[in-house]
């Protein structure tokens, strides 16, 4: 679960890391308010949980109270990234000296957490990363170990910090244990002209699984998530919005996280995380197609299952019968394996819908997908 951003600030502070004074509304009125309380200069900034917040002009300086009313009254009710902005946070400005940028994250494939640091934060820190990745310091951090100050002066020192840094990534360390999160990310990271250290913005996800831990987290859930997410979980779909353009539909989680990669490595972008487990039912597959179609941004859709319990044959009744009920706009690509297949690929040729066709292997399945994606 993604945390807004003043839910992280909260949280930085319940943990002693610095941050500039701030309140959240939903009201330009309001606004002004607190800009007056925050001594008349304020930063105007959306509360969405998605990037990309300042080039979408949700976030802007507003140098006096009216200025901060108006603002506030533009920035509510925008669509950033297809999520709307419902409350805007104000924060007092600070003289900056110099932008940092440190994270940890969960680093999956070697079993344990990665401290992701560079002198040179801000706004353009991916492409930082994508053009100088020198520049970008990344030190494995054993979970069991956790970040001592020790190992907080060698990320610093990797990453070109300033020793006032040591005390923050130590903190944040302690945020990412026991607010049970899989991210922390600030950025950036400053050091202001009197020499302190504040985090000016925040990044927190939490682990799902922890969520009876963090239950204060869940009020403002649904408000402001992604509309495909929040149509996904009304429907009871283990669904994920991607920024690609191949959606995915996979029984699994293993098999579709292996989809996404073997997608990416065809030359395309997922569009989705979609696993419907164990069931293909009609209903299923009708919902989980209704989702993924209902993106804009999709070309094509990979569906790619191995029959287990659930046979290749039910796989495929499915989908005929969504077909009946959902309007196929996109081509769909099935590649089935495993119990029943021969079966399964016999009932979607017998149906013989004209923008449905199949594949005999995974890799070809999602080459199929990514031509489609990419020529359409």
């Amino acid at each position: 679960m993604d945390l807004y951003e003043h839910q992280a600030r909260e949280i930085f502070e319940e943990h002693g890391i610095v941050v500039p004074r701030a309140e959240v509304t939903d009201s330009p009125e309001e606004a002004r308010a607190i800009a007056r309380r925050l001594g008349g200069r304020a930063v105007v900034k959306a509360q969405v949980k998605t990037g990309g917040r300042g080039r979408a002009g949700g976030v802007k300086m507003a140098a006096d109270p009216a200025a901060a009313q108006l603002t506030a009254r533009q920035i509510l009710g925008m669509d950033i990234k297809g999520h709307r902005v419902g409350k805007v946070m104000l924060a007092q400005p600070v003289d900056i000296e110099d932008e940092f940028y440190v994270s940890y994250v969960l680093d999956r494939a070697a079993g344990g957490f990665l401290a992701i640091a560079s002198a040179e934060g801000g706004t353009e820190i991916e492409e930082v990363a994508a053009t100088r990745p020198e520049a970008v310091a990344r030190i494995p951090v054993d979970p069991v170990k956790g970040v001592t100050s020790a190992k907080a002066g060698e990320i610093a020192e990797a990453a070109g910090l300033p020793p006032q840094s040591v005390d923050v990534l130590v903190r944040l360390w302690q945020v990412l244990v026991r607010e049970d999160a899989l991210l922390v990310e600030v950025n950036p990271l400053v050091r202001t002209r009197e020499g302190r250290i504040l985090a000016l913005d925040g990044k927190v996800t939490l682990d799902d699984n922890a969520r009876f831990r963090q239950a204060r987290w869940g009020a403002d859930e649904t408000g402001h998530r992604d509309p495909l997410e929040a149509a996904a979980a009304a429907k009871g779909l283990n669904y994920v919005k991607l920024d690609g353009e191949v959606g995915i539909i996979g029984n699994g989680a293993g098999l579709v996280m292996s989809t996404l990669d073997v997608v990416a490595g065809c030359g395309a972008r997922p569009a989705n995380f979609l696993d419907i487990g164990g069931g293909a039912s009609a209903r299923i597959m009708s919902d989980g197609l209704a989702v993924i179609l209902s993106d804009p941004d999709v070309k094509s859709v990979l569906v790619n299952v191995f029959g287990g319990i659930t046979a290749c044959d039910a796989v495929a009744d499915g989908i005929v019968q969504a077909l009946e009920t959902v309007r196929l706009t996109r081509p769909l690509v099935v590649r089935l394996d495993g119990n029943n297949a021969a079966r399964g690929r016999a009932i979607l040729d017998d149906r013989a819908h004209p923008l449905v066709e199949q594949a005999d292997t995974m890799d070809g399945a999602a080459r199929r997908a990514a031509e489609l994606a990419t020529t359409a």
